[in-house]
């Protein structure tokens, strides 16, 4: 497939679900990882379960400092420049009011993680590999294309969509060796989407 040997990869919410799939399948290609999460417990097992080649690193994603400041962690933890990122982490914002009722702070709190977030990293990335070239992957949504899952989550995806649509358009006329690629994932059963599934039933999962 692919050849990642010497390659130092960082992937945000690794603690489960895609996150922890991606960060797999990176290492089976012979990437070093960097598993980022919440859920340390997760991450540890993760990390045992990979081997060599498997660092960890935490970060509130609502902390803007502290996401800033995660592309060095991750660096200085695997002990090299980060040449893929995967900007994961994500919620789903299950349980917010509707759209008359919402709060502004409500719709922040997705925001904040599955857009600012995405923002502030792809934006230390492309310092980080504008002169050694690199891989910038954000997971979006088939919601971020669709409605249908609430206007925060519907929104902040769409927003990776545009972001990384915009942040490649500017690495290619900048000449930087960087590809920037959001991925747009449909239902997948992981314990995120297992979450939504509890809450709001399946019948009222619907997708315009």
């Amino acid at each position: 497939m692919f050849d990642l040997q010497d390659k130092i990869a960082l992937v945000t919410g690794a603690s489960g679900g895609i996150g922890a799939e991606i960060a797999k399948a990176l290492h089976a290609q012979g990437a070093t990882v960097v598993l980022h999460g919440t859920r340390a417990e997760k991450l540890e097992s993760l990390k045992a379960e990979l081997g060599e080649r498997a660092f960890v690193v935490t970060a509130n994603l609502a902390d803007r400092d502290a996401v800033a400041g995660l592309i060095d962690a991750a660096s200085t933890a695997a002990g090299g420049p980060i040449s893929v990122l995967v900007n994961n982490a994500g919620i789903s914002g299950v349980g917010l009011p509707p759209i008359e009722e919402a709060s502004l702070a409500s719709f922040q709190k997705v925001t904040a993680i599955n857009l600012d977030s995405v923002f502030l990293g792809t934006q230390k990335a492309v310092l980080a590999m504008k002169d050694s070239g690199g891989s910038i992957i954000n997971i979006s949504s088939v919601m971020g294309i669709v409605g249908g899952a609430g206007p925060a989550y519907n929104a902040s995806k769409g927003g990776v969509r545009l972001l990384t649509k915009s942040v490649a358009v500017h690495c290619g006329t900048m000449g930087y060796n960087i590809r920037v690629n959001s991925v747009h994932p449909g239902y997948i059963w992981t314990p995120l989407v297992e979450n939504i599934f509890e809450h709001v039933g399946v019948d009222n999962l619907t997708e315009d």
